[in-house]
């Protein structure tokens, strides 16, 4: 044996389930096992969806008591324009003017979804986005179970506890949560395979160059779903390396080099794979600084691990009234994990410290956890905690982190605490650790009372976290005559249209689902403030003109109209092709716009349309 096997022999944390001997592996019925665990986490994926699928393209999940998330409009915009470049034989411009034209959006810098836009282009020219998002929302529930399910099996988890870890995390609290419009976020499929291959990597159970290349190429696709993701789970890696290490020090110098090995063929694969996207995302057009929101408004509170939101079948009363008057919170409560949860958890890793496996995992989570709690003072009961002696005060400022919403963390800490309860079922039941190599038949030791009440103790801290059925409601239905009036306007696939009403994720729906018109003045999204590259909300709303007629449209009393110079101004700024208004000639915007611009070029039903949109005369 080489020394860098005899090395890495004291890091081997479980026995290779596919090292069975053959007259100990499962034949028969017993082989079926795995797919009916896999089959049962799509049925209870879709029992979650089920409100959905009534009606998959014209329903979305709601926020309780907020309606639909304009979010969910944002990813059917990305899904409609992902599908349109494929259906063209390209793959989706990084840099578009698709969105808030004439300035475009770096998709790289906003939560595109790119990679499953890309792979279900297919189905989303055939059922459209909306529908198409469901099927992906199914499938993260379910697939991000499965994934689980397989890394505990690899790392000698038992059949039932590697189907107990899987469910806690693919249906965790805060992949529920997700789920109510962060599809990125909730699309955790590849980051348990991302911790399973730097693991074997770090612990020599792989070989360096094809385990590196695999980590490399989980990691480029994961940039494609959810940049944010990456860094989370970078820093779940490396703190469980960090314990592994300081547990195993005389196991280490033995490991590095093929370590290393694999970390640079992972770069190189990262680098052909992902270069060219990263370098268009920090140095190509469109490049930002800084985030476009208060970081302060995304770190959990204590009181969040134990306070109940609604969608789970115990809830806080009064965290759910809290909630419903705060959307931004409601949508971004990672933490929930319950009293019963969070004690179960102390119990198994009090009892079952010894083993390498809980102990590596448990101290991930306990940071994990504290770094979701952000960089301000907490306050328990009365007591101030102060900033300064929490570690995301220090770390927020580092590259990946200075954009990374730390309360997400909670999402990598939920994989964490379903791992350490599966691998402690197993070691309750008498499964020895795998330093030991214990036989299948090792969990006959096991007292019989002492299966019963470990499977007690897990029922009673899964209980409460159990996930109810997503909320739906009709998304917003696109206006008559719609597109009968862009197929009259004739217009190029890239001429930018300014639509009223000026509300950005109302006219990305409807250009989701019609794909029309192909560039759109203004949007949901985020792009740089022209002049300092601040990254912030992309607006229309920021002329004056804009504002005006968005007033009008929503009927406002007392808006004050811009000077005709002002109107020249902005018109220049956006060089519409055409004007579309959804209103009626009689109402204020109608008589206003026909006023400015003389007559409608068209009218079909409920849609007005000007073109070729004329300066009006100076004064």
């Amino acid at each position: 044996m080489s020394l860098a096997r005899r090395a890495a022999r004291p890091l081997q944390l479980a026995a290779r389930p596919w090292q069975t001997p053959a007259r100990d592996r499962p034949r028969g019925a017993a082989r079926l096992a795995p797919w009916l665990i896999l089959g049962a986490y799509l049925l209870c994926a879709v029992a979650l969806t089920w409100h959905l699928w009534g009606d998959p393209a014209g329903r979305a999940q709601v926020v309780p008591a907020n309606g639909v998330s304009h979010d969910i409009d944002l990813f059917a915009w990305f899904f409609r324009y992902e599908a349109t470049a494929i259906a063209h034989g390209r793959l989706p411009e990084l840099v578009t003017t698709a969105l808030n034209a004439p300035q475009g959006i770096n998709l790289m810098w906003n939560t595109s979804f790119l990679l499953p836009g890309v792979v279900f282009a297919p189905l989303t020219l055939l059922i459209g986005p909306q529908a198409t998002l469901t099927t992906v929302l199914t499938l993260g529930f379910a697939g991000s179970a499965a994934t689980m399910f397989w890394v505990l099996r690899r790392w000698g988890a038992s059949l039932p506890a590697a189907a107990l870890g899987g469910a806690l995390f693919g249906f965790s609290p805060a992949i529920r949560v997700a789920a109510v419009g962060h599809y990125h976020l909730q699309f955790a499929v590849l980051l348990p395979l991302i911790i399973d291959a730097l693991l074997t990597l770090v612990t020599g159970r792989g070989r360096p160059v094809p385990t590196g290349a695999w980590l490399g190429l989980l990691t480029a696709a994961q940039l494609f779903i959810a940049e944010e993701a990456v860094a989370l789970t970078a820093w779940a890696g490396l703190l469980i390396v960090a314990v592994l290490a300081a547990s195993r020090p005389r196991a280490v110098p033995g490991l590095v080099r093929g370590a290393v090995t694999g970390l640079a063929s992972a770069a190189c694969v990262l680098l052909v794979t992902a270069g060219y996207p990263l370098w268009i995302q920090l140095h190509g057009p469109l490049a930002e600084t800084g985030a476009p929101w208060s970081p302060g408004l995304f770190r959990n509170r204590p009181g969040d691990f134990v306070d109940g939101p609604t969608g789970f079948l115990f809830h806080s009363q009064a965290t759910v009234h809290y909630l419903d008057h705060h959307a931004v919170r409601m949508v971004e409560y990672f933490a929930y994990l319950g009293w019963p949860l969070l004690i179960v958890l102390l119990l198994a890793v009090v009892r079952f410290w010894s083993d390498l496996r809980v102990r590596a995992l448990a101290l991930t989570f306990a940071v994990l956890e504290v770094f979701s709690l952000g960089s301000h003072t907490v306050v328990v009961h009365g007591l101030h905690y102060p900033a300064t002696l929490l570690p995301w005060h220090y770390l927020q400022g580092l590259p990946l982190l200075n954009q990374t919403l730390p309360n997400r963390f909670s999402l990598l800490a939920d994989g964490a605490a379903a791992m350490i309860l599966a691998f402690s079922l197993d070691l309750a039941w008498g499964r020895e650790s795998a330093r030991q190599q214990a036989p299948a038949s090792a969990s006959s030791r096991a007292p019989a009372w002492r299966k019963a009440a470990a499977v007690a103790l897990i029922a009673l801290a899964v209980v409460p976290i159990i996930p109810l059925p997503l909320q739906a409601a009709p998304i917003i239905a696109t206006p008559s005559g719609w597109q009968q009036a862009f197929a009259r306007l004739h217009l190029a696939s890239d001429a930018p249209v300014l639509v009223v009403p000026l509300q950005a994720a109302t006219v990305m729906r409807w250009q989701a689902d019609t794909g029309v018109p192909g560039s759109v003045i203004g949007g949901y999204c985020i792009a740089p403030v022209p002049g300092t590259g601040l990254a912030k909300i992309c607006s229309s709303g920021r002329k004056p003109t804009a504002r005006y007629l968005k007033d009008l449209w929503e009927g406002k009393p007392g808006a004050v109209a811009p000077s005709t110079a002002q109107v020249r101004s902005d018109l220049r700024y956006w060089r519409p092709a055409a004007i579309v208004a959804v209103t009626s000639r009689d109402s204020r915007l109608g008589r206003y716009l026909t006023n400015v611009f003389g007559p409608p070029t068209l009218q079909d039903r409920s849609v007005l349309a000007w073109r070729p949109v004329r300066l009006p005369p100076g004064r």
